[in-house]
């Protein structure tokens, strides 16, 4: 299928000619994201991977206000980051073309990704963070942003503050989180899409989808947000021709609450009993 090549291949020519046209950067890397997420939640009614996702599962409301709040989160984050480092001197390799160093920002940012994302199934007071995206009794295009505002703080942390030690242009780090953005509404898509041998180099929805399964024992693998590489080095690469399928994702607490207010404050309020999924936790 097409749809991933073609949708995320024309957002990453936008990007780079708004990268090259400092007069369009605001508000068009924004409007590059939300015309491409508009694309996939289309086509996820034209071709869906499970109908039974397509239905609303109390969810949509709290995952545009868990997207609107990430995306100015991280969005602010660079932006401090970046004001924090003035006069520092800069090794970033300005001289690249404007596609290699997004290239090259992204993956740093990827590897930080990883780990963290990794940590966050690992250390108890991380994992209560990071519950709330592992929730949703669906994947589709808007759940990829369905993330504790915390979590999405510490998670891309890591990444951001080396590429922005280094001296990474903010329009260069804005580049990247818009290419993610757009990537993570088809890694969480409800869309019957295959990407043939490239579902071992990116992080894909035929891929993802193990990592949601509510069997927390089994979600332990593909935790690359869009390079499979650190997967395959980090031994938690897992694919299976049988794919995950409705009423197999979510947290095996089906008390996870659904509001969105009630997910910011539930992994500060130590509920009696413990989700189930949190192996590790305290």
């Amino acid at each position: 299928m097409t749809a991933y090549p073609v949708v995320f291949g024309l957002s990453f020519w936008a990007v780079m000619e708004i990268v090259a046209r400092p007069a369009w950067q605001w508000p068009g890397l924004a409007a590059v994201a939300l015309v491409a997420m508009t694309v996939v939640a289309a086509l996820e009614w034209v071709i869906p991977y499970q109908r039974a996702w397509l239905e609303d599962h109390d969810d949509l409301a709290t995952d545009i206000a868990h997207a609107l709040v990430n995306l100015a989160v991280l969005a602010g984050t660079a932006f401090a980051l970046n004001a924090l480092r003035v006069d520092l001197p800069s090794i970033w390799p300005d001289a690249w073309p404007a596609w290699a160093q997004v290239l090259l920002a992204g993956a740093v940012m990827d590897l930080g990704l990883y780990l963290m994302h990794r940590a966050s199934h690992h250390v108890g007071w991380l994992w209560r963070l990071h519950a709330p995206h592992h929730s949703s009794e669906r994947l589709y295009w808007l759940n990829g942003e369905r993330r504790h505002p915390l979590s999405a703080m510490l998670l891309a942390s890591p990444g951001l503050l080396v590429v922005v030690a280094l001296g990474a242009p903010p329009v260069i780090i804005s580049a990247w989180l818009t290419l993610l953005a757009v990537h993570l509404a088809f890694q969480h898509a409800n869309l019957d899409y295959r990407m043939g041998p490239l579902r071992y180099v990116l992080g894909v929805a035929e891929i993802h989808r193990w990592h949601h399964k509510r069997e927390y024992e089994d979600a332990q693998v593909n935790f690359g947000e869009f390079w499979m590489l650190w997967d395959h080095l980090g031994g938690t690469f897992h694919d299976r021709p049988n794919g995950v399928v409705a009423g197999e994702v979510g947290l095996r607490d089906r008390t996870f609450p659904t509001a969105y207010g009630a997910q910011l404050r539930w992994p500060f309020e130590r509920p009696a009993s413990a989700p189930t999924a949190t192996r590790g936790s305290s």
